[in-house]
């Protein structure tokens, strides 16, 4: 991993003696504490995995990773605890970034050395070793007699969970679609699945190179196979371990997801039929209205299937937590271009917003006229459970496997069991197959495309769609889309002067320097597609910028690596 060497008396603090704080949240010691790798073997490998509590403890340590990251000792979420958010969204066309926080990413400028791809490859792998440790900690006390091998299989089937989820957002940065070559082989990330827990082991991973993108996946596949066979059900868990804790359902959907990238169509609607008709169909359903899903930080929803938990004292820093970031620092703004689109209707709930602060029914927040989401609404705590999986993707996944199959009434079913919650006038404004596509599964396809960014806006879908669509026969990108620049939008990006539509005229009232009151369940109304101009120019698919360089540090540690930096950097 990044300098290994270094790291690895990073890799198993919280499995010292965790501290305990409210609830049940751990933080690691200090790195000042530990020196070299003596005390990890001798305490982390003695004691960690001696008794069924330090188990547990190990456990909720190894969620912590992969929620708080390190960023330099910043802790800002890397990988799931708001980055995959955060960089999913600013890699693509659907967000303004306002400021230079997420300039990097947002401008396609980063290089081997920039901070977010950096941190991303580093903190990604060291959250998957911990996950490595746990899987050969916990088997080993199944066969001491600590713990039964049932509840080891469990465990590791947590652990595979995260690392399948962690080697996936890998190859979505670091590597080119499974597309890219006929069978996938070309190269994806270095995959690991022992620890680096010894010099030996340390030494071993320098001489480990990159895996094909084909063997990637078929080892993701394995692990979410395994996590799907040994998790409990939902229904088994309790409270925010509900969402917060691997399930059988987050291994499927996440299978679903998988299948999808590898465009394996039918793979994809058997694992989606599970969540219909099959062992999951009782486990998750839609609210009545798309804000009920974010409501008290999401944990009661009945469509999170998945999330990393964050809690009032325990949550990826101001300069990470998603609500700090996306609501009360107000660094990024949804984009006119997706805003504006003209397959978005005026009256749809998913518009619902205000000026208003922390209100539950509300989709949007507004100032000056620029529109903000609000789907991360707890900006005091930020405690709000980070979007890993939820089950609109999973109906969206299904509709989109069954268009491309040809399948468009059924593709046509899905799709509107997500969009038709958010319609005003469902009996009157849902999609009907003829009249609307002509009963052809590839214009169904379209529409399926723009629902997902509709639905998943701000949540950090768009890059990963716009990455496996690269090779889309039907309706393909071209790269990533030329965006907005980096800067506050004016006003009128996002509506046109004296539009009948608006209720408000938000020009006039950014003039006024005050914000119109919070109207309940008001929509914000456009006036046509976004026209104007655009400051960041588009990426091309065989621009070396489409994907990200592995960070310098390992190309420096790794001979091998360093002859597989990815070209152009």
């Amino acid at each position: 991993m990044k300098d290994m060497k270094k790291y690895i008396k990073k890799i198993g603090l919280v499995f010292l003696i965790p501290v305990l704080f409210s609830g049940l949240i751990f933080n690691s010691c200090s790195e000042d504490d530990i020196i070299g790798l003596e005390p990890f073997n001798q305490v982390a490998d003695a004691s960690a995995f001696t008794t069924p509590e330090l188990i547990s403890l190990t456990i909720n340590g190894m969620y912590n990773a992969y929620q708080i990251g390190d960023f330099n000792g910043g802790n800002r979420g890397y990988p799931f605890g708001a980055a995959f958010v955060q960089q999913g969204d600013n890699r693509g066309e659907d967000v303004v970034n306002w400021y230079a926080f997420y300039g990097f990413t947002y401008q396609g400028t980063y290089n081997a050395t920039t901070a977010n791809n950096v941190f991303y490859w580093s903190d990604t792998y060291r959250a998957i070793n911990r996950s490595n440790i746990v899987v050969e900690g916990v088997m080993q006390a199944a066969e001491e007699g600590i713990i039964s091998q049932e509840l080891a299989n469990s465990y590791a089937g947590e652990a595979k969970l995260l690392r399948a989820a962690a080697y996936h957002e890998l190859l979505k940065m670091f590597a080119r679609p499974y597309r890219h070559t006929p069978d996938a082989s070309h190269m994806g990330v270095p995959y690991h699945k022992t620890p680096f827990t010894t010099v030996a082991s340390v030494d071993e991973g320098y001489n480990v190179g990159r895996h094909s993108v084909a063997e990637c996946y078929a080892w993701i596949l394995e692990d979410l196979n395994f996590a799907e066979q040994n998790l409990p059900l939902k229904s088994e868990r309790s409270g925010n371990q509900r969402l917060a804790r691997g399930t059988k359902e987050a291994a499927a959907a996440y299978k679903l997801r998988i299948h999808q990238h590898m465009w394996n169509m039918p793979a994809v609607i058997t694992e989606g039929l599970k969540f219909i008709t099959g062992p999951y169909a009782a486990s998750y359903t839609l609210h009545a209205n798309p804000w009920d899903a974010f409501v008290g930080g999401a944990y009661g929803s009945t469509e999170h299937i998945f999330g990393m938990e964050s809690s009032e004292t325990n949550y990826p820093s101001v300069n990470g937590a998603l609500a700090s970031q996306y609501n009360r620092r107000n660094l990024v703004s949804m984009s006119p271009i997706i805003w504006r689109h003209e397959g978005w209707l005026p009256d749809d709930k998913r518009r619902v917003g205000s000026s208003a602060l922390e209100q539950d029914d509300r989709m949007v927040r507004w100032i000056s006229g620029r529109i903000l989401t609000d789907k991360y609404k707890r900006g005091t705590q930020m405690d709000d459970l980070s979007p890993m999986m939820r089950y609109p993707e999973v109906l969206l996944n299904l509709a989109e496997a069954y268009a491309r199959e040809g399948d468009a009434p059924n593709a046509l079913t899905y799709l509107n069991i997500v969009r038709d919650r958010s319609l005003a006038d469902p009996a009157a404004q849902s999609y009907d197959l003829a009249a609307d596509f002509g009963s052809d599964a590839i214009n169904v396809l379209e529409a399926i495309l723009l629902e997902r960014r509709i639905e998943l806006v701000m949540e950090g879908s768009r890059y990963p769609d716009i990455h496996r669509l690269q090779h889309c026969p039907h309706h393909p990108i071209d790269g990533v889309p030329a965006k907005l620049a980096q800067a506050v939008p004016p006003p009128e990006a996002f509506y046109v002067a004296d539009s009948p539509y608006d209720p408000w005229d938000p020009y006039w009232q950014a003039a006024q320097n005050f914000d119109p009151p919070y109207v309940p369940n008001s929509v914000f109304l456009n006036d046509g597609p976004y026209e104007g101009p655009l400051g960041v120019e588009q990426i091309p698919y065989d621009d070396h910028r489409f994907i990200w360089p592995i960070p310098q540090s390992e190309i420096n540690a790794n001979p091998i690596l360093a002859t597989q930096q990815n070209p152009g950097y």
